[in-house]
């Protein structure tokens, strides 16, 4: 029996939606949670409505591996539609069934039946659905637990400790019931890992240099937060030895992202919110699905890992995140924007002498405007003081936080 544990950040925004003919999409990398918050709607439903009849599709489970096409799909929902009650249906890793977007927009059409999908790949927007259902369907991007989901599903309070269990194997929901130690949690990731690799990213893309792709998910693991350039990714290249241009490995890149294993970060002047070419960073869906391949070392990754857990904080708070520069090259490592909200945030192991603190909290006084602004570290001593008008917070304290 699966055990729900409400993600309300979640399943609150979805609820508008209900009964509303608009497709609700929930993306996401596998193994986030997406089938518990489908789940999670459909109690919510037939509390609603007792009379419901609810089609539910599970693409993994092995009764409904004859599904291979649209057709197929048709047949099925229509055997099972009911015409004196109110039709809801779902549709779980819709992108394993070939042309399920006519199956979809013929529903839609109809108004047959309430429709709910999820999907782990992102190229299922970008074409299938994106091409037949534009303006038809709206989406919900689900991630890993946040810091503060860990703690509730994992039943621990705030503590160093604790955050350092969730810089180390991350917010995938199934840890919940296994033992946190390295030996158990890291198995599963690393399964888990082999799956996004093989199903959504060798499968999907039809990857052929699978060698290559594995290094390049390590080598991108290990430059969480560092600046992307063809320069850097050329003298990868030579360092492995592997004949492929640049532009392949964007493409393999891409590829990565499309599965949600990795975040695409784009750089952006501050001042005029222009977008760079060059210079992007790259982090991960997961924390432990980062970890659990590297030889793990929680000393020598720290930095990366802070700036990794900050960026999904504000990711699951819904802003656009960035990394910006100002004039003269002074960096700021995101920069988040959530309707007419910025925020400005810098990361930094510790500030341990007077040059650090001058760099980080110098390049955001240097930002002319009154929007929100942040300096994180793991000073647990100087959380929560103020240096004209910037906060300086710990991290913990900062994944806590659900408005800056």
């Amino acid at each position: 029996m699966i055990q729900l544990i409400n993600r309300p950040q979640y399943t609150e925004r979805i609820k508008p939606f209900v009964n509303k003919n608009i497709i609700k999409v929930l993306t996401g990398q596998r193994r986030v949670g997406k089938s518990c918050i489908l789940l999670q709607l459909q109690k919510h439903i037939k509390e609603c409505t007792p009379e419901a009849n609810i089609i539910y599709i599970n693409k993994e489970f092995e009764q409904f591996s004859s599904l291979r096409s649209n057709t197929e799909l048709t047949d099925y929902i229509n055997q099972h539609l009911d015409n004196t009650k109110p039709n809801y249906l779902f549709i779980d890793e819709v992108q394993d069934i070939a042309g399920f977007e006519h199956t979809l927009r013929s529903l839609q059409a109809q108004d047959a039946c309430d429709i709910y999908i999820t999907g782990s790949n992102a190229t299922m927007l970008s074409s299938e659905l994106a091409t037949y259902l534009s303006g038809r369907y709206i989406e919900f991007h689900i991630f890993s637990l946040s810091y503060l989901e860990f703690l509730t599903f994992h039943k621990l309070d705030h503590s160093t400790a604790n955050l350092r269990k969730y810089l180390t194997f991350g917010g995938l929901p199934y840890l919940s019931n296994l033992v946190l130690e390295e030996d158990i949690a890291f198995e599963y990731l690393r399964n888990v890992y082999s799956t996004i690799l093989l199903k959504d990213v060798v499968k999907r893309e039809g990857i052929r240099n699978v060698d290559f792709l594995e290094q390049l998910a390590l080598y991108t693991a290990d430059n969480v937060g560092n600046l992307f350039s063809s320069t850097n990714i050329s003298k990868y290249l030579k360092s492995q030895k592997v004949n492929m241009t640049p532009l392949s490995v964007i493409n393999y890149l891409r590829a990565l992202q499309n599965a949600f294993l990795i975040h695409k970060v784009q750089r952006i002047d501050v001042n005029g919110l222009r977008k760079f070419e060059i210079g992007d960073k790259f982090y991960f869906e997961d924390l432990g699905l980062r970890n659990c391949h590297l030889g793990f070392n929680l000393q020598k990754d720290i930095h990366k890992l802070l700036e990794n857990a900050i960026y999904l904080h504000l990711r699951q708070l819904q802003y656009q995140v960035y990394t910006g520069q100002q004039n003269g090259g002074r960096e700021i490592d995101f920069v988040a924007m959530r309707k007419d909200e910025v925020v400005y945030v810098q990361a930094c192991l510790q500030l341990t002498d007077e040059s650090t603190r001058q760099r980080e909290f110098g390049n955001l006084l240097a930002i002319a405007n009154n929007y929100p602004k942040y300096v994180v570290s793991l000073d647990e001593w100087t959380s929560g003081s103020n240096v004209d008008g910037i906060k300086h917070v710990h991290l913990g304290d900062f994944l806590k936080m659900e408005r800056y």
